[in-house]
């Protein structure tokens, strides 16, 4: 049975990620941190770590590329869900009722717009969305909605006032699946993470993106990070998707030769549709 460490509780978005990626049958390590996730993995009390990397209307989740860097995991998978984010309330409450939201900063931010219909609601920003839902519940706190999953709903018994509330219907998530160890068997892989930095010359970054192109790499995100040791120099954090393996490896050795530095993050398997 798999040990998997996620941001968050029961009833999170990455305790869903976590069930539907690897399966209802594994030992669940909870943290309310992304640093106590990574850092768990690292130790190797969780075999995977499961964290939201991006979303398709709040952006990059910065901190967690450098995370996934300096704890030196290896990302082994990603995964796709939709957001879809429900109000609720202790049982009876209306929202009427209700004098505060409190969620994850990046779920309030995703349903912005609805809220400015409710002036007198304060927003309130907590580490995860379904911990939330648990202290109404047990609590029994009527002046505060949650804004959190369907799960979340139905496990901590709470009344959803309103449905699907994110600005945008379509909303993603990514999620990557960290390891210390790299995947094995890596012949059906077609899709890796890359960090490097370059020298201050005109064109670097476009040799780079050149060398991608020659061998046939398709560029699917491009990140940059700050070095926080040295002033105004910048780390890029790249996503491509790639159809032969050999060609990703001799783009990776060319890469190696034109960059300051270059790390491998992860090769894994692409599953954007």
């Amino acid at each position: 049975m798999k040990t998997v460490g996620i941001q968050g509780i029961k009833g999170s978005y990455h305790d869903q990620v976590a069930k539907d990626y690897f399966g209802k049958s594994l030992i669940l390590n909870e943290f309310l941190s992304f640093d106590d996730l990574a850092l768990s993995v690292s130790k190797g009390e969780s075999e995977f770590g499961v964290m939201a990397i991006e979303n398709s209307i709040a952006g990059s989740i910065i901190p967690n590329y450098a995370l996934i860097d300096s704890h030196d995991l290896h990302i082994v998978g990603e995964y796709f869900i939709n957001i879809n984010h429900q109000l609720m309330v202790l049982r009876g409450s209306k929202i009427e009722d209700i004098k505060y939201v409190s969620s994850h900063p990046m779920a309030l931010l995703q349903c912005k717009r609805f809220f400015k219909k409710y002036p007198h609601i304060t927003l309130v920003e907590e580490k995860d969305t379904a911990e939330v839902a648990k202290r109404i519940s047990e609590n029994k706190i009527k002046d505060t909605a949650a804004v959190a999953s369907v799960q979340a709903a139905k496990i901590y018994d709470l009344d959803i006032i309103s449905e699907n509330i994110q600005t945008i219907k379509k909303n993603q998530t990514r999620f990557v699946i960290v390891s210390k160890n790299k995947i094995k068997n890596v012949e059906l892989l077609n899709k890796a993470s890359l960090k490097f930095s370059l020298s201050h010359e005109t064109g670097s970054l476009a040799l780079v993106l050149n060398i991608l192109k020659k061998y046939n790499l398709n560029l699917t995100k491009i990140q940059s990070l700050p070095i926080i040791e040295i002033p105004w120099k910048y780390s890029f954090f790249v996503d491509t998707t790639f159809i032969s393996l050999e060609d990703f490896n001799n783009a990776v050795n060319i890469i190696k030769n034109e960059s300051e530095s270059l790390k491998v993050l992860g090769v894994y398997k692409n599953q954007m549709k």
